[in-house]
């Protein structure tokens, strides 16, 4: 059974910094291609960042909306992604999830596997 448990939510003021962290359990980690989404209320799930298997070296790619701010990374030893956040604005403030094993493209929400989301909200 496939499992993604997000943590590191929070309430924090604009221009702080999170750490979430996603712990997966029952797949191969180090090969599957991992992600962090995002929702707001009324809104859709928007792809936030991605990260490739670390066969192919790692690759990243990122909203335009957290380029520069945002930084996805994977410890295969952890089986664990990380999305580090800094220079938080209001407009971040959204449910975070976690996904794993893209079906189609990485940078649309078409995931096979989700986390249960851990809510960000900043204050302004």
């Amino acid at each position: 059974q496939v499992q993604l448990v997000e943590s590191g939510g929070g309430l924090v003021q604009a221009g702080a910094s999170l750490r979430l962290s996603c712990r997966v359990s029952g797949l191969t980690f180090s090969t599957t291609v991992m992600a962090w989404f995002r929702q707001a209320p009324g809104k859709e799930r928007e792809f936030v960042a991605f990260i490739s298997s670390s066969w192919t070296g790692g690759r990243t790619d990122y909203a335009d909306s957290v380029k520069g701010r945002f930084t996805i990374t994977r410890d295969n030893a952890k089986n664990t992604v990380y999305l580090q956040m800094i220079a938080l604005r209001p407009e971040d403030t959204a449910v975070y999830y976690c996904a794993a094993d893209p079906k189609s493209r990485a940078n649309t929400p078409n995931y096979n596997y989700w986390g249960q989301g851990t809510q960000v909200t900043v204050s302004s």
